[in-house]
Parts: C-alpha cells; structure tokens; sequence
C-alpha cells in the first residue's frame, strides 16, 4: 500500500462515524449499537496510526523511536475484541454479556502485555514498515511481535467459525452477509499468516521480508473493506427490501385507490403529502384516500351482491382469502354504480342507510388485485354496466 493509501479508508470511516455519531446517541444504551461504533471507531485508528507518515509524526512527537509500533498493536488487539463482541451482541443469546466482558478482558491483557514488552524491549532505529522482520531477533520485541499476530489470528479464527456455524442456521441477506465476512476474516487470518512466515524466516536466518512489508498489509486492507461490507449486507439489503416491498404496496393500490377517488373527496384536503416523502407515508396516504373513499359507499353496499360474488369466487376455484378480496371488490364496483344512479344522495339520507354493511377489515391489496384481474369482478362489472345503461335508455323512453 502507498503511504496515502491507509487513509482512505479511516475517511471513510470518520465519514460512517458522523453519519452514525447521532442514531449511537439516541441508542446508546443499546450495545449492539455501541458495539458496531466502536468497531468502526477502531478500524479508522488502526489505519490511521499504521500510515507511514503518521507513523513518523507520532515518533517525533514523542521523542520515542518506533512509539508508534505500541498504538497500532494495541489498536489492532482492542479491533480484533470489537469484532467480536459484535458478532456475539448480533447474535445474542443468555450469556451475551458474560461472554463479551470475557473477550474485552483477554484483549486488555495482551494490550497491556504489548506495552509491558515494548517498553522492556529496545528498539532505537525507526521503521515505519518493516518493524516486524527488522526486530524479528530483538528480545521483548520478538515476544511483542508474536504476541499481537497470535492474538489477531485467533479473533479472526473465531470469528471465522462463528461466522460459518451461524450462516449454517440462517438463510436470507443474513446468510450472505455472514460468508462475506467470513471471507474478511480469513483475509485477515493470511495477514498474520503472512507477518509470522516472515518473522519465521528470520529466525532461521531467511529473508521473505517481501510477505510482512508488501503482502501483508494488501491482505489486512482487503479483509477490513470486505468485512465492512459483510456487516453492512444484511442491514442495508434489508432496508432497501422493506422500501421495494413498501413500495410495491402502494402500487399494488393503485387500482382500488383510483376506482375510489371520485368518491372520497380528495380533491379538497388541506394538506397533501409531497411525491417525495418516505414510501411508508405514501402508503398511509393512499390507505387513507381509499378509506375515505369505502366510508363514502358504505350507505351503498349490497351485503347480497357481496355474498353472490364470494359464491362465485369460490365456485371458481379461489381460497377463502382471496374469495372475500374478490367480493368485497365486487360489492365497492357495484357501490359506485349505486352511487352514481343516486346523484340526489336519497339512498344517504335514507333511514335505513347502512353506515357499515360489510363489517371487518379488508384487505385493500387484496381488493385492488382483484379490481384488475379477478374474472368474477369483471363479469359483475359487466353486468352492472350493462344494467346502469338499460336503466338509463328505459329513463330516457
């Protein structure tokens, strides 16, 4: 990686920090939440404080050579605890905290064991790149190295499993963003991998530098992104899931909604929702109007009509379900025609004027698929119209 290149992805994610700071505020009692803050808090650090020229500037700054070294071990050991307790806080379970306190505790162990041991060990001439192999044969620093690298391989090596045995349960956006994740860990599993070969070969009096100094930190870069990307799967999938669904709803309402609109009246409400609120207020909007629309025929539905269609239905071979959309359909279809031979409203007026005939919820999509492909609607349509015009010939004779 190029000195620039580590911070591309700590933008990125001070980026996801600000847009996520106010939604972890009004949660923050929520540990799931906190956790995947924390997460991304510490991935930014980490590829920070690993960027070369950072890695100079926080030398100089304190005086120490290589002081650096301890920021980024620490960092990449309290990273490797935040995945963790996330996958075991997404999850959940009875033992959820016990077992996350558990992680927190063995990561601060070695945290402070990596201080313990640089501050033991010396190391006087910076490297801001190859620490690892440069110090591979330095005591303090030789257990230091091998400490954070063992620690790394084994939250990822737990993670991996978890990933793995949890995808085998599950099934959906959940599924895939767990394998994807799994592909990160292991990716990280080859860094550490990686950062030991090399330090192996030093002690043997090799040198595959090569692998800790240029490999290593591509395999780290790829993991983080495409674990990022694991955890967001789910979530935004889901959300883009819900909106699609969402908005399929309101379409799917869009034949009741404008075989209703000129009996509801909505041509004069005061206050209209904009086309680009929130799909769900668009569904509540349509919902209304077509509410609006039924309380304004209910003094003309005809529970026989009704009842006759749900026959027909049935005997056409629909479901329960289906059959009742199909009636009720049915029952607003001849309602409007009802309405529409009544433009003096006697029937409104009337006493006996039903406020609710057909009583119970509806289902309104339902009734809206019916509208445009139910047979037994279109033949009570015909039938209707075909009465309206005799009505209206023999009106006019």
């Amino acid at each position: 990686m190029h000195d620039s290149s580590y911070y591309v992805p700590a933008a990125a994610m001070a980026v996801a920090l600000v847009i996520k700071g106010p939604s972890v505020l009004r949660g923050r009692h929520d540990p799931l939440l906190r956790s995947a803050y924390a997460l991304i808090l510490l991935a930014g650090l980490v590829f920070f404080f690993a960027a070369p020229p950072t890695i100079g500037w926080v030398n100089r700054a304190t005086g120490v050579s290589n002081f650096s070294v301890a920021i980024v071990y620490s960092l990449l050991s309290a990273f490797s605890a935040s995945c963790l307790v996330l996958l075991i806080n997404w999850r959940g379970g009875p033992n959820t905290r016990l077992v996350s306190r558990r992680w927190i505790a063995g990561y601060a162990v070695v945290i402070a064991a990596t201080v313990v041991l640089f501050t033991l060990g010396h190391a006087p001439v910076e490297r801001r790149r190859d620490f690892d192999t440069y110090y591979a044969n330095t005591p303090y620093m030789r257990e230091m190295i091998v400490l954070y690298l063992t620690a790394l391989a084994v939250a990822n090596v737990s993670m991996t499993v978890v990933c793995w045995r949890w995808a085998l349960k599950v099934s959906g956006w959940l599924r895939v963003g767990l394998l994807v994740m799994s592909v990160g860990f292991l990716s990280n599993i080859g860094f550490a991998a990686a950062k030991l070969i090399a330090v192996n070969a030093r002690w043997n009096g090799g040198n595959v530098d090569y692998l800790s100094t240029y490999f290593a930190p591509t395999l780290s870069a790829a993991g983080e992104l495409v674990c990022a990307i694991g955890f967001c799967v789910p979530m935004a999938c889901q959300r883009i899931g819900d909106v699609w669904s969402t908005w399929s709803t309101y379409r799917r309402l869009g034949p009741l909604w404008r075989e209703l609109r000129p009996a509801g009246d909505h041509g004069h409400r005061a206050v209209r929702i904009a086309w680009w609120a929130p799909a769900e207020l668009q569904v509540t909007q349509r919902e209304s109007d077509i509410h609006d629309g039924m309380l304004a025929l209910y003094p003309y539905f005809d529970p026989e009509a009704r009842a006759r269609a749900y026959d027909a239905a049935v005997a056409a071979g629909s479901g329960p379900d289906r059959a009742r959309a199909e009636a009720d359909a049915t029952m607003v279809t001849a309602a409007l025609q009802a309405r529409a031979d009544d433009p003096e409203g006697k029937v409104v007026s009337a006493p006996s004027a039903a406020s609710a005939s057909a009583g119970g919820p509806r289902d309104l999509v339902g009734m809206s698929i019916a509208l445009r492909r139910s047979p037994v609607v279109a033949t009570a349509r015909e039938r209707i119209e075909a009465g309206a015009a005799t009505g209206s010939r023999e009106r006019i004779g």
